[in-house]
This record gives C-alpha cells, structure tokens and sequence, in this order.
C-alpha cells in the first residue's frame, strides 16, 4: 500500500548506513548508491519540512550465543556514518547494538518528546535492521511507511520476501518518489 498521509509529526530513520556496512555490501558486489542517494533525497526533504531526522549506526552485537561464526571486533571508523548521507548538526544520532533501532537505544523517548507518530524507514539490511525496527515500530504504535528503494540487503530473496510478505503487514511501503510527493 502506498502512501496514504503525512503525519503532522513524522520522522525519518535512516539505518546503518555506515562505512563498515558500505565496505561489506562492497565486498559483496552490491551498490549501495541508489539507497545513499534516496536516503540523503528524503533527509533533505524533511529537514526542509521541519521533521526530524534520525541516523542510526550499529557498534557491536547483542550478547547471547548464535550459531553464527563470532566476528573479530570491527576495525576503527567501523561505524562511522557516510559522509555523501550529509548528517547535519540538528539531526538526531542513535548508536544500536542489536538488529534495531529501539532497543536499549532510547530512540522512542526521543522521538515521544518530539511527538512523533509516524517513522519512514530506510537503510540496510532490508531483511535485518530495517525489518527490525519496524517490527518493533509497529509495536509501539507508530504508523510505519518502508520507502523500499532505499533499502538493499545481501540477499535479494530476503530483501523481497520482507518487501513483499512482511512489510505490507508492519506499515505502508512506497518508492523515494511516493514519499517524496507527500512530504514535498
């Protein structure tokens, strides 16, 4: 579903883009490109709106066991958010280290004090981070729009099967444009 409004008091989440992330998707042969430049043409358009903006950087993992291989510790600048995103002063920065954004992040009390009631998400993964965050969204009760040409993931099936059989169940999905349009 597309885009049915704007709230009064939107924001928007960008996730993990970083320069740790962007020399894995690199590494990966995936061009993260597009999702930067839809990502920095929607937070312009809400700072120029008045809304917020929100980047969210990944330092570290959750504790607990995994049957994933342990990682080294990430190398200095790791999490370091890209420089071509243009984060500005203003902008709201939150540092996670689970898959999403709100947990032990603060990111609700932030945006509860700002009385937001709608979050447009973007980033990566498509089928870990940014699935996370609007799962979680969801459940805190904000309206939840996917703008899912800002978003990739390292694998393509992931990334459609949360487009196509998750999202649509956690909020409204639509491309940079259709947001753009309404948030214009």
């Amino acid at each position: 579903m597309p885009v049915s409004a704007l709230d009064d008091r939107a924001a928007l989440v960008v996730i993990d883009l970083q320069q740790g992330i962007a020399a894995l998707a690199a590494g990966a042969g995936l061009d993260l490109d597009a999702v930067v430049a839809n990502s920095k043409a929607l937070a312009d358009a809400f700072r120029a709106k008045g809304l917020p903006v929100v980047w969210v950087n990944v330092s570290g993992a959750a504790p607990g066991r995994t049957m994933a291989a342990a990682r080294p510790a990430p190398p200095a600048g790791w999490d370091v958010l890209l420089e071509e995103l243009g984060v500005q002063p203003g902008d709201i920065k939150v540092t996670k280290k689970t898959w999403g954004a709100f947990t032990n992040t603060g990111l609700d009390a932030i945006l509860r004090e700002q009385k937001v009631t709608q979050v447009f998400l973007t980033g990566v993964s498509t089928s870990i981070g940014v699935e996370s965050t609007a799962r979680f969204a969801g459940e805190l009760g904000y309206n939840v729009v996917l703008a899912i040409d800002a978003m990739l993931d390292t694998s393509p099936a992931s990334h459609e099967h949360s487009v196509n059989t998750i999202f649509p169940r956690l909020g409204e999905t639509a491309t940079t444009a259709e947001v753009l349009a309404v948030v214009n």
